[in-house]
């Protein structure tokens, strides 16, 4: 397999991502997954209630410039409504729906976001007694996503809190400076470990790579910042999930590859020679095999649910399968028809190596 970071030119840059992808729904067999594994809940808010917003108004950041978000209105009657409601569903997402603890909460803001394919609403729930706050989301359950936030659950470092009821989905907020953030104020600080975010980003590229999760710009991830004994440490964490397995550019799903990301990849190339970039990979490849070894019932039960699933377009499956195949060198991509048949024959080729130590290392250790 190639060295993603070999003969990277400056300007190279991969097609768009679709400027709007259709929303796939939940079929039955992903349904019963989440009913299974307790991600199906009864939630007394649906996505199509928040809607029903009078009008918005912008909202800007602390500079004072326009975000994509939106302050949403409503009659008086539907946010009495809602902020009992919405202080339920924190309940549901916080402590396993609770209800002892919410008298002291309240909902302070109700934000939509016009941009970006899931139109998301973020909750912005403020504690009553010391003006802390905290956010959640409610989206449209889209099945590329929920297939996203299950890979991201079983097989990164980081435990995905979400649930759904039926066409609703919520996500616990993921906290971090956005990626595009951190760029324009970070990078140039004297106290940033650019070695350290250099390794992160390699492996948070494989990580995207491994389970084809796609459009990982600067502003889909967030960079946590972790005090380490005399320095510090990074983990950089995806926000968005609403591209997996959908596109079917295989740089795509590579961050090293959007413009918007170079500053990140430049500090890799400055930083990191070549057997550096390779073990840090192997590295990570090795963490994600431990994982998937450890959840593999799970995990297979999910991909032959998406195996069968319509979560892309024809032409994008056919373009992917034709370009992993190139990439690897490996005629199996070509065998596949569908994106979930795809993301598991990705994991079996790109883990296969891992694979093999740790069973040996198994082995080992019972005999």
């Amino acid at each position: 397999m190639n060295n993603l970071f070999d003969n990277i030119e400056p300007n190279e840059q991969p097609d768009r991502p679709s400027k709007k992808k259709p929303i796939f729904p939940v079929n039955e067999q992903l349904r019963q997954y989440l009913v299974q594994y307790g991600r199906e809940v009864t939630l007394p808010v649906s996505y199509q209630d928040l809607q029903r917003y009078r009008y918005t108004t912008s909202l800007k950041d602390k500079r004072g410039n326009e975000t994509a978000w939106e302050k949403a209105s409503y009659d008086m009657n539907d946010w009495e409504w809602l902020r009992t409601n919405l202080v339920r569903i924190y309940a549901i997402l916080k402590t396993e729906g609770d209800m002892s603890f919410i008298n002291h909460l309240d909902v302070a803001r109700i934000d939509f976001c016009y941009f970006g394919n899931s139109q998301p609403f973020r909750i912005r729930i403020v504690n009553k007694f010391n003006d802390n706050y905290d956010h959640y989301y409610i989206k449209q359950a889209d099945a590329n996503r929920v297939y996203g936030l299950e890979l991201e659950h079983l097989l990164s470092p980081n435990r995905m809190t979400y649930f759904t009821d039926k066409n609703t989905l919520i996500e616990e907020h993921i906290p971090g400076v956005p990626g595009d953030v951190f760029i324009t104020d970070y990078l140039d600080n004297p106290n940033t470990n650019l070695i350290r975010l250099a390794k992160e980003f390699v492996k948070f590229n494989e990580r995207c790579f491994v389970h084809l999760l796609g459009d990982m710009r600067s502003y889909n991830f967030v960079v946590n910042v972790i005090p380490d004994i005399e320095d510090f440490q990074y983990r950089i964490r995806a926000i968005d999930f609403d591209q997996q397995s959908y596109e079917g550019r295989k740089n795509l799903y590579l961050p090293q590859f959007f413009k918007e990301n170079k500053p990140l990849v430049d500090i890799v190339l400055k930083h990191l020679d070549k057997e550096s970039i390779a073990q840090y990979q192997a590295e990570e490849r090795t963490m994600m095999t431990f994982r998937l070894v450890s959840s593999r019932y799970r995990v297979k039960e999910l991909l032959d649910i998406m195996s069968t699933d319509a979560i892309s377009k024809d032409e994008k499956i056919e373009q992917l399968k034709l370009e992993l195949s190139t990439h690897f060198s490996g005629p199996a991509f070509l065998k596949v028809r569908t994106m979930g048949q795809l993301v598991k024959t990705q994991l079996k080729q790109s883990l296969r190596k891992s694979l093999l130590l740790v069973n040996k290392t198994k082995s080992r250790i019972a005999d």
